[in-house]
């Protein structure tokens, strides 16, 4: 939802009105969303042969539902984010011949996009590399990245600065398979050689039920630490990083190339289609980051990596370099200009 919102917000500034079409779920997430009217379109999904039924029948109706909003708006262009609850209005436009346009997030092609992306006019994606496209895909693909927070992308402008003495490391976690990071992460700090663990300064977000296991580990440790479930001034916290430790969603593969920040990735396992992995080759390539993968990670493999980039200052700052190389800080302004292109040729 945010590179919606954000690709919203870009629009709107330029004069172009907003309508927001999506489900009851993707409504949950749409409370500072900038439209002018809101379309809840019926849309699901399912498994099995029953489930797949009924997700059809709501796809169906959410598309009935569209085509008559779009009778009425006359929507100049219809832009999609993937996932099923961008496919009732994407199919509504796509039969109405009207242009449209899809963003992908992730280094694979999402599968409402992959299932969509040979009928639209545009498409944008967030990698420059896009795997499990369909062969049949007749639209252009533009890399345009993902839009960040205004806060994020302040973050470009600034240096980094490697560690003298004190060293600030940032764990960051979702909520999906956030137990391995949860625990193994405070004991691979851990088991750090001692000269090393005095200078750590660690922030760690971690699951609650975790918390407090984590806080005696680093406690026992002598490690200085400040665990908590959530941290609302991510970008305060980006800014005095100097390496962090983390899954490889989108956002924040794309928020580390934008901050440009060393980091130890361990993409999630049941992430669909992989997309994780491929997200992190992004930064693993240019030599920003170290990726370790679920079925590899253990307290010893974690904490060599960590000893290994936390001894070479100068080489932190050559993938901190690395990192900010692949940025794309102004991915909103490439998105908003993809979509008025796609609209004025429609």
């Amino acid at each position: 939802m945010f590179p919606a919102e954000a690709l919203a917000r870009e629009l709107a500034a330029r004069g172009w009105r907003i309508v927001l079409a999506t489900d009851r779920r993707g409504e949950q997430y749409a409370h500072s969303f900038p439209a002018e009217e809101r379309l809840d379109l019926d849309a699901a999904t399912g498994s099995g042969p029953l489930g797949m039924l009924k997700a059809a029948g709501a796809i169906a109706q959410g598309v009935m539902q569209a085509r008559k909003a779009f009778d009425r708006l006359d929507p100049a262009v219809v832009v999609g984010f993937g996932g099923y609850p961008s496919a009732p209005a994407l199919l509504a436009a796509i039969s109405q011949k009207r242009p449209t346009l899809i963003h992908e997030q992730n280094a694979v092609l999402g599968r409402t996009n992959r299932w969509l992306a040979p009928y639209v006019d545009q498409l944008a994606s967030a990698f420059p590399t896009l795997e499990r496209a369909p062969d049949k895909v007749r639209a252009p693909v533009e890399v345009v990245g993902i839009p960040v927070r205004a806060d994020i992308r302040a973050l470009h402008d600034r240096a980094y600065v490697a560690p003298d003495y004190r060293i600030r490391v940032l764990v960051t976690g979702g909520s999906q398979g956030a137990r391995i990071l949860s625990e193994t992460v405070p004991r691979a700090l851990a088991a750090l050689p001692e000269t090393l663990r005095a200078r750590l300064k660690v922030e760690q977000q971690t699951r609650a039920e975790s918390l407090e296991a984590a806080q005696q580990v680093y406690l026992e440790a002598g490690v200085a630490a400040e665990v908590a479930p959530f941290f609302r001034d991510m970008a305060a916290r980006l800014s005095g990083a100097h390496l962090v430790i983390g899954r490889a969603g989108a956002s924040t593969v794309s928020e580390l190339a934008v901050a440009g920040l060393p980091s130890i990735l361990i993409p999630l396992k049941i992430a669909t289609d992989d997309h994780q992995r491929a997200n992190a080759k992004l930064l693993a390539d240019a030599g920003a980051a170290w990726v370790i993968t679920e079925d590899e990670l253990t307290v010893d493999s974690l904490t060599a990596a960590v000893q290994s980039l936390l001894s070479n200052a100068s080489g932190l700052a050559a993938r901190a370099g690395a990192a900010r190389s692949v940025a794309m800080p102004d991915a909103v302004r490439r998105l908003a200009d993809i979509t008025e292109r796609t609209a004025a040729a429609g």
